[in-house]
């Protein structure tokens, strides 16, 4: 049997990954790779194999794979009071605020001064039927002491709801008693039945999702234990931001968002551009997919 390449091995991964999330719970195949990564990480590494010389690089190869490089235009988006807060990214640009009151408004909006790659929204993409999704445990365990800034998205059944009330009962019966529905996950039910109507439009972008507070903690090397609305908090995310590279965009106040608004786009911003290089990581590895045939994953 010949060498496998790079992508022959992911899809293989992608396989039996997929193949243990039919047959096991997903805190099984997380607890499964987590053990198997650490192993990997104590292997000694393999002696490259004799070959042609490697092609000479074009672009310098940032030393820190946490600074911010540009190599394409994106956009961080988080919701706020006016709708949505976006923070565009453009080779060679200082990051640009937009505001707008949809989604697909504020692609429209970017695109007004040229193309958008990727897009990454701080709201849970790819809706459970009958289960928790495994792309919020990952991330809660991403920022332990912080775990309370990462709700457990409910049940598709429970979003369609019409009232808290009713969530509540739709939620306990689609995961068959085990769960109920907390008021701060049902707190966003409009956004995010917005963005997951606008994803079946097949909008011209690549749409992933983002948690700031995990984005923050890996540009912080740990979660930040302030309050990202205080003074205080704010201030160590925008020092955070700078040491990866990360220029402060202009705080319009009044303009229908919060400075913690602002924040969390930047953050959502930084791991877009990082996806967009192949640079980002994926919670889960191998994104899980509802009956909505959305990839859920958590982006950093």
């Amino acid at each position: 049997m010949g060498a496998m390449s790079y992508p022959e091995w992911r899809r293989a991964l992608e396989e039996v990954v997929s193949a243990g999330l039919r047959e096991h719970r997903a805190a099984q195949v997380a607890a499964a790779l987590s053990a198997e990564a650490a192993r990997v990480a104590k292997a000694p590494t393999r002696a490259p194999t004799a070959g042609p010389p490697a092609p000479a690089r074009t672009e310098p190869v940032p030393t820190d794979p946490l600074k911010l490089v540009v190599t394409s235009p994106v956009m961080g988006v988080d919701a706020c009071a006016a709708g949505w807060v976006g923070v565009v990214l453009r080779p060679d640009l200082p990051p640009a605020v937009l505001v707008s009151a949809t989604t697909a408004g504020l692609l429209d909006l970017a695109r007004e001064t040229g193309p958008v790659s990727v897009m990454a929204v701080d709201i849970p993409i790819g809706l459970p039927d009958d289960s928790a999704r495994l792309a919020d445990a990952l991330a809660r365990a991403a920022v332990p002491g912080k775990g309370s800034s990462v709700f457990t998205t409910l049940t598709r059944a429970a979003y369609l709801a019409a009232s808290y009330e009713e969530a509540r009962a739709a939620n306990l019966a689609a995961t068959n008693g085990e769960r109920s529905a907390s008021a701060q996950a049902h707190a966003l039910r409009g956004k995010i039945l917005e963005v997951d109507a606008w994803l079946r439009t097949e909008p011209a972008v690549e749409v992933i999702e983002v948690h700031p507070e995990v984005s923050f903690a890996r540009i912080a090397g740990a979660p930040l234990a302030t309050r990202k609305k205080d003074a205080a908090g704010a201030a160590e995310r925008w020092t955070a931001l700078a040491a990866v590279g990360f220029t402060a965009p202009p705080y319009y106040r009044g303009s229908g968002f919060a400075e913690d608004d602002l924040l969390d786009a930047c953050a959502a911003a930084w791991t877009a551009a990082r996806y967009a290089r192949g640079a980002a990581e994926s919670l889960p590895p191998v994104p899980e997919v509802f009956s909505d045939g959305l990839a859920a994953a958590i982006r950093v």
